[in-house]
């Protein structure tokens, strides 16, 4: 669910930027005819949600999650740290918010036509309604939590998750300076590989 961070920890491969915006829209085994490029991408994004999982810096930002929602919390910490990606931007990447935000819309409506055809719609709709942008405002997470909920299969607490980050906005913040410290060089290291 955290879009933004894919992009940003893809590096400056348009391919790589790509599959880590699809990644949570493919599930199991890689669909039959995507470019190996852009599966790249996709097996870079699971790399980075599984390094995730492990980083002691994102198991705290989890474990602030109230037990109420604690089953979603992964979702909920990875809304949150976009937040703050998106929040703290012209510290952390050189290029502009605004001009990031359209490369990377532009990047995959470039290769839209080659991915799974059940993201489409959720891809085209992330790029009109500038999800990205959104990300700044806690309105907007809040926005993206409630849309969520209404999506899910079965009852949830994600609607109005956002109080969970109000509670703690130091302690999620300090987290994810630390994880995306961590991020950055595992990316770093596993697109050299």
């Amino acid at each position: 669910m955290n879009f933004l961070a894919h992009a940003l920890l893809a590096g400056d491969d348009p391919a790589l930027v790509v599959g880590g915006v699809v990644g949570d829209w493919i599930k199991g085994p890689l669909p039959a005819g995507l470019p190996d490029d852009l599966a790249r991408g996709v097996a870079l994004h699971r790399a980075i949600d599984s390094h995730a999982e492990a980083n002691p810096a994102f198991r705290r930002s989890r474990a602030r999650v109230s037990p109420a929602r604690r089953r979603y919390a992964g979702v909920l910490v990875d809304i949150f740290y976009d937040h703050l990606l998106a929040g703290d931007w012209g510290r952390i990447y050189h290029q502009t918010f605004a001009a990031f935000r359209a490369d990377v819309y532009a990047m995959v409506a470039s290769r839209i036509a080659e991915l799974p055809v059940d993201s489409h719609f959720g891809l085209r709709l992330m790029a009109s309604e500038d999800w990205f942008h959104g990300y700044e405002r806690i309105d907007g997470i809040a926005d993206v939590l409630l849309r969520m909920s209404r999506r899910a299969r079965r009852p949830n607490p994600l609607a109005g998750g956002e109080a969970e980050f109000l509670a703690d906005a130091d302690g999620f913040c300090a987290d994810f300076h630390e994880w995306l410290a961590d991020a950055r060089c595992f990316a770093a290291a596993w697109r050299q590989g």
